[in-house]
């Protein structure tokens, strides 16, 4: 990763080790928050007095805006600078989540949502570029091994975290635990970055530019959070949206081409390996994501797990990338980053191919075993992608590339988790249809189960009930293990892209 020198010399000892804890303990934050509330969305609703259609605006709103602006984050801290821009966003972040936490109205908490996105959405790509940006540069690639982690693992532990919390106490306290983590980033983070300040200019805003940028990116994401609850294409206001997107999108990008002050920096897509790096990171977050959201849901709705053990059964995900990501970091620049990129991808495969055994009478080992393995390969994807996308970029576009990567990478994000999910309910009902056809009163293997529950003193009524109860079961799980054959063979095929790529230079 050669970066030129930064404004300022990096920091060393004591307080590049703290800014080593603040810059990640920022996006662990912001990335869990974009994911705690959606398992207490029940809770949430039924105690404000709202259905779950309604209370679903919670996640709505806060994803809409926040990737709105995370595009915007360059230009910002073009004219404000990135240190003050950090903490002034950090800081409202902060505020309302506590004020969400206090909100006693459904309609109050999601216009705080709304602000809550917005003005935290400069804080992540803003920890990554400022914790490069100090950092020595033979160590930037440690750097982002240690932001990198956070922003894997944060989608685990925030349904773990939601649940949780929800079950054992006010739902509030989802939102109260930023305010002593957002205090302590505020406070250590101004101390440290004191003096440290980016240069700051003048740019002219082009309002066209974010008008187009508001309209496609936010239809796109209302696209995405409720196409599942309206059936998709088969509703009039999902169909109305994809044009939204697809219109806002289009003239964005021809505006932009022409404009001589653009709101984005697309030029970056000139350089090879940014362009390879954003595919990278979209396509595969978009397929872990989704593997992290189904799994939970098979735990509980199909093998009868509660929220804090299916909790438990997927946590180990997080075990070995806090383990080996500083070990990446530190020995990635003695191997072709292709090749650690590459090993992840094939490492995926393998997790999603060991979960395409799963059967009705699945032991939790099962679930653990392919998450201990999938943190490996969380380590070996993450780092080293960022490590190529980010190679040779210059210190003053590194804001501006981070909130366009962390845009695109949200985006994909919200595909992979409705497409997912889309998917697995509409393969459970093609197997409901084809495995309710063996329940043909000619078919001998039917009559025999019937036989022997009837020999258990059940009824005919309740014995047609069992099985059709594990006909669901065996559809949604046999819809699942399609899905992760169809993961396994995708992380196959960017292993092919990853070869598009230049090899990172390296410090």
């Amino acid at each position: 990763m050669n970066v030129p020198a930064p404004a300022h010399p990096p920091l060393s000892g004591p307080a590049l080790a703290l800014l080593t804890m603040v810059m990640p303990a920022a996006t662990f934050m912001q990335v869990l928050d974009a994911t705690i509330a959606n398992v207490a969305v029940p809770t949430i609703a039924g105690n404000l007095g709202a259905s779950y259609s309604q209370g679903t605006w919670i996640i709505t709103s806060y994803s809409v805006a926040n990737a709105i602006v995370l595009p915007l984050t360059g230009g910002l801290a073009q004219r404000f600078g990135e240190v003050r821009l950090f903490l002034v966003s950090t800081f409202l972040f902060t505020l309302t989540s506590l004020l969400c936490g206090l909100a006693a109205d459904l309609g109050v908490l999601v216009v705080l949502r709304i602000l809550q996105g917005a003005l935290g959405g400069p804080m992540m790509p803003l920890a990554q570029s400022l914790l490069l940006n100090n950092y020595p540069r033979e160590r930037q690639v440690m750097a982002m091994a240690l932001w990198s982690t956070t922003v894997s693992i944060a989608p685990v532990f925030g349904p773990i975290l939601g649940g949780y919390i929800s079950d054992s106490y006010h739902w509030g306290w989802i939102f109260f635990i930023n305010v002593p983590v957002g205090a302590l980033v505020i406070i250590l983070g101004g101390r440290l970055l004191a003096g440290r300040e980016t240069k700051t200019s003048r740019p002219p805003w082009s309002v066209i530019s974010f008008g187009f940028l508001a309209l496609g990116v936010g239809a796109l994401q209302m696209m995405l959070d409720r196409g599942k609850e309206l059936d998709w294409f088969n509703s009039t206001e999902i169909t109305a949206l994809a044009v939204a997107a697809v219109v806002g999108l289009t003239l964005l990008i021809a505006w932009e081409n022409r404009t001589p002050h653009p709101l984005l920096d697309l030029g970056l897509f000139r350089r090879r390996n940014f362009t390879i790096g954003v595919i990278l990171i979209s396509l595969g977050m978009m397929i872990y994501i989704g593997t992290v959201v189904l799994l939970p849901l098979l735990l509980q709705t199909r093998y009868g797990y509660t929220a804090t053990w299916a909790g438990l059964a997927t946590a180990p995900i997080g075990f070995l990338p806090v383990l080996l990501g500083p070990l990446v970091g530190k020995y990635s620049n003695k191997v072709d980053t292709r090749l650690v990129i590459s090993f992840g991808f094939l490492v995926f495969a393998l997790c999603m191919h060991l979960r395409t055994g799963f059967t009705p009478d699945m032991d939790i080992r099962f679930v653990i075993w392919p998450q201990v393995l999938q943190g490996l390969a969380l380590a070996c994807f993450f780092i080293p992608i960022i490590a190529l996308t980010f190679s040779g970029l210059e210190p003053h576009r590194m804001a501006r590339a981070s909130g366009l990567v962390n845009c695109i990478r949200t985006l994909f994000t919200a595909i992979g988790t409705s497409v997912t999910t889309t998917l697995w309910e509409r393969r459970e009902a093609w197997h409901h249809v084809r495995l309710s056809g063996l329940l043909d009163p000619y078919n001998p293997l039917a009559n025999q189960a019937l036989d022997q529950m009837a020999a258990q003193g059940l009824t005919l009524d309740q014995a047609h009930l069992i099985l059709a109860r594990q006909i669901t079961n065996q559809g949604y799980i046999l819809a699942a293990t399609e899905i992760y054959r169809l993961c396994a063979l995708a992380f196959l095929f960017l292993i092919v892209l990853v070869w598009l790529a230049r090899p990172a230079k390296r410090a």
